[in-house]
């Protein structure tokens, strides 16, 4: 059997008629950049996710570095994130002339560590004049970004706390955990609307996928969110004064009204996720595995959430993982790793001046982690054979 990673061909078959219909009315109207289906699709967003203001933008990275130059970030500016994530997490933070600082990551969940960020701060920082001081740099801290990581939210109540007591804004890459809630202080939220904005990506295989790059920002204030548009056109306004210096982050018209067509039915695809990741925990525990290799973490399944994790990614891990992948390669099963180094021991970040041991966590990470076939269409025939596979192997 020939078990891929991810298989949105059932997705296309159902909605195919819907997508073309929206796709030959855009190519009809010949408005093809930020018209009335990048509005309605904005729209959407806020309703779905609760947010009070949505952007639509070019894709997952531009939206994180839109949000950082509508904050001002630049040259003398510091932000602080996970040693573990996808590269454009500190790559928009260099690219604006700032320094990335990291921080190691919690095992269970391969998200930042709030542990680890406040010692940080405590160790690392000082406070001067109202403001965070990087002691060795002398950069002004200016942000944290918190990575949602493969679908599961970071713990944002003791990130919010941590980020009250420094003054410090918080941005949520929500980039891989549209729709994932979280037991918010008071109440349920959702990825993306616990800080002063968050941003998702439709990268073609996220959960709610773009036929190509696509991205959204969210926020709560107005004027940020006017802000932020103002960035997403070069920095104009009015048409052709530009006061500032901003980017071509424009979403246009095809992907919103694809992803229009398909955000009603995002709901339903996380619980086909969830309940494909339920069936491999029990596959898994019947093969006598649940010792031998490390399953995800559901920190916030018994907290009355339906959406507690929308399993981006089925990650489990093994210090055998790549004898492992070798292994499900040869039986035609593929996988992935997420990701192969920590930010630190990238070579672009050479700079920074870490060893690979600096975050030992992101470290092993990096090592031992394996993503696994899931998307909402996958049999439990396919998922059984994986788990066999990874038995035999084991065996």
């Amino acid at each position: 059997m020939r078990v891929p990673l991810l298989d949105l061909s059932e997705q296309y078959r159902q909605l195919s008629g819907q997508l073309r219909t929206r796709i030959d009315a855009v190519l009809a109207s010949q408005q093809f950049i930020l018209g009335p289906n990048v509005e309605r699709f904005e729209n959407a967003i806020c309703r779905f996710t609760g947010a009070a203001h949505a952007i639509g933008v070019s894709s997952g990275t531009d939206a994180l570095l839109a949000i950082l130059m509508a904050m001002g970030i630049s040259r003398g500016d510091a932000v602080v994130t996970t040693a573990y994530s996808f590269f454009a997490t500190a790559g928009c933070i260099a690219r604006l002339g700032a320094i990335p600082l990291f921080v190691d990551i919690e095992p269970a969940t391969c998200n930042i560590s709030a542990q680890a960020l406040e010692a940080f701060l405590r160790e690392k920082c000082e406070r001067k004049n109202d403001v965070v001081i990087v002691r060795e740099s002398g950069a002004t801290l200016r942000a944290i970004v918190a990575v949602h990581l493969f679908g599961l939210c970071c713990d944002m109540n003791a990130i919010h706390r941590i980020s009250e007591e420094y003054q410090l804004d918080v941005v949520e890459d929500a980039a891989q955990a549209i729709g994932a809630e979280f037991p918010f202080q008071s109440g349920t939220r959702q990825a993306g609307t616990m800080a002063e904005c968050g941003c998702f990506s439709f990268y073609p295989s996220k959960n709610l996928s773009a036929a190509g790059d696509a991205g959204m920002i969210v926020c709560r204030d107005a004027e940020f969110a006017k802000r932020v548009r103002i960035y997403r056109q070069h920095g104009m306004e009015p048409r052709y004064i530009h006061h500032v210096i901003g980017g071509n982050f424009r979403l246009d018209e095809i992907q919103a009204a694809i992803l229009d067509v398909k955000l009603p039915h995002l709901s339903s695809w996380s619980a086909s996720r969830r309940a494909a990741a339920d069936f491999y925990h029990e596959e898994f525990k019947r093969a006598g595995l649940a010792k031998g290799i490390v399953l995800p973490s559901e920190p916030y399944r018994n907290s009355g959430l339906t959406n507690h994790h929308i399993y981006h990614q089925y990650v489990i891990r093994t210090p055998k993982r790549d004898a492992l992948r070798e292994h499900l390669t040869k039986r035609e099963i593929e996988t992935a790793i997420y990701y192969p180094l920590g930010l630190h021991e990238q070579e672009c970040f050479a700079y920074l001046g870490h060893k690979p041991d600096d975050f030992p966590e992101a470290k092993r990470a990096a090592r031992e982690t394996l993503a696994l076939p899931i998307y909402p269409e996958i049999s439990h025939e396919a998922q059984r054979y994986v788990v066999n596979a990874i038995a035999e192997f084991f065996e």
